[in-house]
């Protein structure tokens, strides 16, 4: 039962709603026109807030800003050839005949460069107690290339070598840094997989899938590091080569390389007899009287508008950072390739990737197609990230050292622990046998 009270504030509401004014036309209007208002005042207020998010959300295109001022703060161990047993022959070969300056061409010369640039680095620590991650430095790509070293010796040595690391044991191997710097990436260690698979993997080869088609790369842990590209192409100031502007350039596209017996470079092939006039693909030799020379070959590359960059024995290839030296329009041809600091460098701005299923005359067309403009202004962004491929000290804010080190701080962790590690009450770590980790005999058993 209602009280009087609340039955008369009923009565009031209805007799208050009887005397309201209709909801004329007018009113209509005016609350349509005041809709209106609101909503492109709101929009014209939050204008520069959206644009200011767009431009946030995009990826940096020159220097990242965070490779500018983000403090670096690792510390790197680098192990000394004679700290270790078997180390010297990964360096040098069994015979101790390899130099460094024989192994700084070619594929393998980024395994000397990171370790000569680690050593001279601010950021290296010459106490291991201190140490986040730990440096193990070998030239092993190019030492077997020379002859110094073998598959077996090399699977071996390197067995050896880590078994006579206590903190790589301690942390099962999470802590510790190996480069590989060829398209066989780590699988040139034969056994990689039952002893670095955790370990923090440097290479250009960020996927396998040719006839191993097994992945020793892992996007959570390893890195992906430029190729290493003639010195004389990167140095500042006057390279050996300088580019072509546009109008002088005799092709539409060129490849030069091998044919491998790879599909995508057998299409180029062909596709080049058909369009002779538009893209450049000789049969390079690598060898003998009729071998090309590197600034013949550079030369080449700087005579089209777009260098093609297809898979070879695997997904990467070294003609996709060559070309940014000449300022040629990198076009990969390569569906599964990895490329290097992928958080800080918008690719889509700097290169083009065309599906490798569809080389023919339709990219010819596709690439004919691009405006000059539109040309200069990919080269003109690449020009400003091209120093990211270029191994010089990580006291550079622009450098593939630079990059690295800023990859290998995002991968440093407070703890680390193994399988075979376990830790105490008052915090000290011991082995299956519960002996201290100072205690602990070399060779340490390994998995």
């Amino acid at each position: 039962m209602l009280s009087s009270s609340t039955t008369n504030k009923s009565r009031t509401m209805h007799h208050h709603h009887q005397h309201q004014p209709l909801c004329t036309r007018t009113h209509q209007i005016g609350a349509l026109i005041l809709v209106a208002a609101t909503f492109f005042f709101t929009r014209l207020l939050n204008a520069p807030c959206s644009f200011s998010s767009a431009v946030s959300q995009r990826k940096f295109v020159g220097v990242h800003p965070l490779l500018e001022s983000e403090e670096l703060t690792v510390k790197i161990y680098v192990y000394d050839e004679n700290e270790i047993d078997g180390l010297k022959e990964l360096l040098k070969g069994r015979d101790g005949k390899i130099t460094p300056e024989a192994c700084l061409k070619g594929q393998w010369g980024s395994q000397v460069k990171i370790h000569k640039l680690l050593l001279e680095s601010r950021y290296r620590t010459r106490k291991k107690e201190e140490a986040d991650l730990f440096f193990v430095p070998s030239y092993v790509k190019c030492a077997r290339m020379m002859g110094g070293l073998n598959d077996k010796e090399i699977n071996h040595t390197y067995v050896k070598v880590i078994s006579q690391m206590p903190y790589f044991r301690l942390s099962g191997g999470r802590n510790h840094i190996f480069v590989f710097p060829s398209g066989a990436g780590a699988h040139l260690f034969k056994s990689w997989a039952t002893y670095i698979n955790r370990s923090i993997i440097l290479t250009p080869e960020g996927d396998r899938t040719d006839k191993r088609d097994t992945s020793a790369f892992n996007t959570w842990k390893d890195i992906i590091i430029p190729g290493n590209i003639e010195d004389g192409m990167t140095k500042a100031g006057s390279p050996m080569v300088q580019p072509l502007p546009l109008s002088k350039r005799k092709y539409l596209a060129n490849y030069l390389g091998r044919a491998q017996g790879k599909a995508g470079r057998l299409q180029l092939i062909e596709l080049s007899k058909q369009f002779p006039e538009k893209l450049e693909c000789p049969d390079l030799k690598f060898s003998g009287g009729e071998k090309l020379g590197r600034k013949d070959y550079f030369e080449h590359l700087r005579n089209s508008k777009f260098c093609l960059a297809p898979r070879g024995e695997s997904s990467w290839t070294l003609r996709f950072y060559e070309s940014f030296f000449v300022e040629c329009v990198p076009v990969i041809l390569s569906d599964q390739i990895e490329l290097p600091f992928q958080n800080v460098i918008d690719y889509s701005q700097i290169s083009i990737k065309w599906p490798s299923s569809r080389i023919g005359p339709e990219l010819l067309q596709y690439l004919e197609s691009i405006p000059d403009k539109d040309i200069e202004a990919i080269i003109a962004r690449g020009r400003q990230v091209r120093c990211m491929w270029v191994y010089a000290s990580d006291s550079k804010p622009c450098s593939a050292m630079r990059g690295i080190m800023w990859e290998l701080q995002r991968k440093v962790r407070q703890f680390h622990q193994s399988a075979e590690t376990f830790w105490l009450h008052n915090g000290s770590f011991v082995n299956r046998n519960l002996v201290e980790f100072t205690k602990w005999k070399l060779p340490v058993p390994l998995p």
